[in-house]
């Protein structure tokens, strides 16, 4: 296949990455989604704009930051979401294993449907949960839970790694009866090797208002971190618990 036929659209690229994945980061962020998530930070992300690279001009510019990766640095594909653009990935993962790069995948799981052609490129997945329930997951996204379910299927037959992310949002996830849910709903998923809670802001707020967009949350306060912490401790109890 002539990679100078693949492209992607890539909104921008952060090149000291500490939060994507384990060590120093090159997290790409890829434009288009599927998903309208109401708390969603990037909506600048949502709508595929014009091609701007190829396989190997990504790898060019991640290659200079090899260094910095050190033992267990590496790159992530974040977006947006990277599942729209599983050809270009599969290409440029091809060009970052010649460099023996670590690549990790932050999605929400929504993606094109060719998750086994793709899955076997990724060292680790970084999966965002939007909801446990279908009729939440719809409310919250816009989109039917099933196709989050369909890669969560693929997910368990690569026996790939996974980390799970969280965002925790006052009035639908900072309660019992949802953390309860996310227990049970995280033991349908295998290689789980971390939870993180991230408590919901409201930095994104800006971005809406500059694209002449409804800010979904105008009237909701941000997650307090202390009492975000206090669901992750008795999420975690709960787990241990249910094993």
């Amino acid at each position: 296949m002539n990679q100078n036929n693949i492209q992607a659209s890539i909104d921008s690229i952060e090149t000291f990455g500490l939060v994507d994945g384990p060590g120093i980061r090159v997290v790409v962020f890829f434009n288009g989604c599927k998903l309208r998530c109401k708390y969603c930070h990037n909506p600048e992300m949502w709508t595929k704009k014009e091609n701007n690279y190829t396989p190997q001009e990504l790898v060019d510019k991640i290659k200079r930051y090899k260094s910095y990766f050190k033992q267990n640095g590496g790159v992530t594909f974040s977006g947006g979401e990277p599942l729209l653009h599983s050809k270009f990935i599969i290409e440029t993962a091809k060009l970052l294993k010649q460099e023996n790069i670590h690549i990790a995948l932050d999605t929400s799981g929504v993606g094109l449907g060719d998750y086994n052609e793709l899955l076997p490129y990724i060292d680790l997945i970084i999966l965002d949960i939007k909801h446990t329930e279908p009729l939440g997951y719809k409310e919250l996204t816009n989109l039917d839970i099933s196709e989050a379910e369909e890669f969560i299927n693929e997910l368990n037959k690569s026996n790939k790694p996974v980390w799970i992310r969280q965002v925790i949002v006052p009035g639908i996830m900072d309660n019992k009866e949802y953390i309860d849910s996310l227990v049970k709903y995280l033991e349908k998923i295998n290689n789980i090797e971390r939870v993180d809670f991230l408590p919901f802001h409201r930095l994104g707020r800006e971005k809406y208002i500059s694209l002449g967009l409804k800010y979904p949350y105008e009237e909701k306060n941000e997650m307090d971190k202390e009492e975000c912490n206090k669901l992750y401790k008795y999420f975690c109890e709960q787990r241990e618990n249910s094993k």
